[in-house]
Order: structure tokens, then sequence, then C-alpha cells
């Protein structure tokens, strides 16, 4: 019932799966939706499907790679360009690497498009959220990160054998980290930021990257749409704005941790932020709080 005419919302990694499910969604409640993608081609004609579907013409396109710094810069700076507003970030855009590999920048990959890249871009759009306050962040994570907790010691995976599947939950734990300590640094602010689990979702990430793991559990998965409901709930409800730095699944928010060992210490925490700001190029010398608040704007 919630109407989103008249705001802007940037959704990343929108061409397909959660990201392309949340932005017809979001379409559907009259919000001009950018849709950020990697292929031109691509992302232009999911804008031209969600313009049939929903007959909503205020959609646009931004491709970039976000694996890359220098493109998630630039793409911060056309948004801000190009914007008058921005009312919700969605960061979603990911991918589970089987190998590890650099970016051309030297930066381990599943950590580059999952953990820096939402670390630069949303820091380098707080300026627009907050002057387009009340705003929101939603912070695309998974289930994945209960199995791990952040490894300031290793954050590129240079030890041990090295496993997709983990690299991509340590990202996802950074990512609700960073929610929190978003949080709290907004705090008052008009702009609140939370993280979301969308279940096990029938995606081309699923299917493409965990193809055991898919062949098994193919039929009981949830649909994008199923997972993508959260998303568009966090970026429209009135709910979702009573709080900030939150976990939510299905719309309830729940535990960031179950199993011994996965939580943080406040030095971690501050130690992670620093060495985001040196692989990103962001913000050098800027005092990040570190205590861990959830608050309520």
């Amino acid at each position: 019932s919630v109407s989103l005419e008249g705001r802007t919302v940037v959704v990343t990694g929108s061409t397909s799966g959660l990201g392309r499910a949340a932005a017809m969604r979001l379409a559907k409640k009259g919000a001009r939706v950018i849709l950020v993608g990697r292929n031109p081609e691509k992302t232009e004609r999911t804008r031209q499907e969600i313009v049939d579907e929903t007959g909503n013409v205020d959609l646009s396109i931004q491709i970039a790679d976000l694996s890359l710094m220098a493109e998630t810069r630039r793409l911060a700076e056309d948004l801000l360009a190009a914007e008058p507003k921005i009312h919700v970030l969605v960061n979603n855009a990911g991918a589970l690497f089987p190998k590890r590999a650099l970016t051309e920048e030297g930066i381990e990959q599943s950590l580059a498009l999952l953990l820096v890249s939402p670390f630069l871009l949303t820091n380098l759009l707080l300026p627009m959220l907050k002057a387009s306050r009340p705003a929101r962040i939603v912070n695309v994570s998974s289930g994945g990160m209960y199995t791990q907790r952040i490894r300031v010691d290793d954050l590129q995976y240079e030890e041990g054998r090295y496993n997709g599947s983990t690299a991509y939950a340590r990202a996802k734990r950074g990512l609700v980290i960073l929610t929190e300590m978003w949080a709290t640094r907004l705090k008052a602010q008009g702009v609140v930021v939370h993280a979301m689990h969308p279940g096990w979702a029938d995606t081309p990430g699923v299917s493409s990257s965990l193809p055991s793991f898919y062949k098994i559990t193919k039929k009981i998965l949830r649909t994008p749409e199923e997972g993508a409901d959260t998303i568009a709930w966090l970026a429209a409800s009135e709910e979702a704005v009573e709080s900030s730095g939150l976990f939510w699944l299905d719309r309830q928010p729940r535990t960031t941790h179950v199993l011994p060992g996965t939580a943080e210490s406040q030095a971690e925490r501050k130690q992670l932020w620093s060495m985001l700001e040196g692989l990103s190029g962001w913000g050098e010398g800027r005092e990040e709080p570190n205590r861990t608040t959830v608050t309520s704007v």
C-alpha cells in the first residue's frame, strides 16, 4: 500500500535474481529506479522489461563493474551529477567466485565486489542521502555469514586453501558489521541502514556457483521475488525507519551471531574500517566510531 512516487532508488546488481526482483517491485510502487549493471545490453533490456510490466517509465541505467574501485567511484560521481535526490541505496551486486583471483587493482575479487565496493559507494553517496532525508541504505547479505567471522588478519584470503563460499561468507559478515557501524555514525541524521538475508533463493548466482547444492535443493528454493520481499519492504515500509543497524529475514530482525567464535572485537571493527579505507582510497585519516549501537531515528 506504500507509494514511492517522488522517491529515487539505486539498485546495484539489478539485471537478474534478487536485484531485478527488487527493482521490479519498487518500480511497481512508483519509485524512480536507477538500475546499476555491468553489461549495457542486459541492463537496458532489464529496464525495458520492467517498464513493460509496471508501466513505470521513470527508470534509468548506470553501467559499472563494481569489482573495480575506479568504476565504483565513477558511478558515484555520475549519480551525484545526474540525480537531484537519492532516497534509497540497495547494495545488492554480488557473485561467488570458485577460484581466488585479484582484480586489476590488486584486490581479491570477492572482497572487492562484496565489501570494498559497497563501502566506497555508500560513503561517496552519503552526502546525497543525507540531503534527501529521510533516506535508507539496504545491504543484501547472506545467511552464510553466520558460519564465519571477519578475518582482518587475512582480509584478502592469502592464507590456506581458498574456498569461494568461505570468501563470500566472510565478506557478507563484513557487510553486516559495516551496517552496524554506519547506523552508529548516522544516528539522528535521517539515514537508516539495515542488512538483510534473503533466504536461499533460486537465482542465477546460486545455480552457477553452487551447482551441487542447487541440484539438491532446487525444489525447495525460494523464488527471486520471495527472496527480494524484505529488500523492498526495508526500502519502502514505515516500520523499517523506526530502527537502524539491524539484520533482517522475512521482515523480522534476527540475531547476527549463532555460532561461537564468530563475533569480532571492537578493535577488529576499527581495523576493518581502516583497511577498507586504504583498499578503496576513501576517507584517509577520517575517524570512525567503533561502538556497536542499534539506533532509532
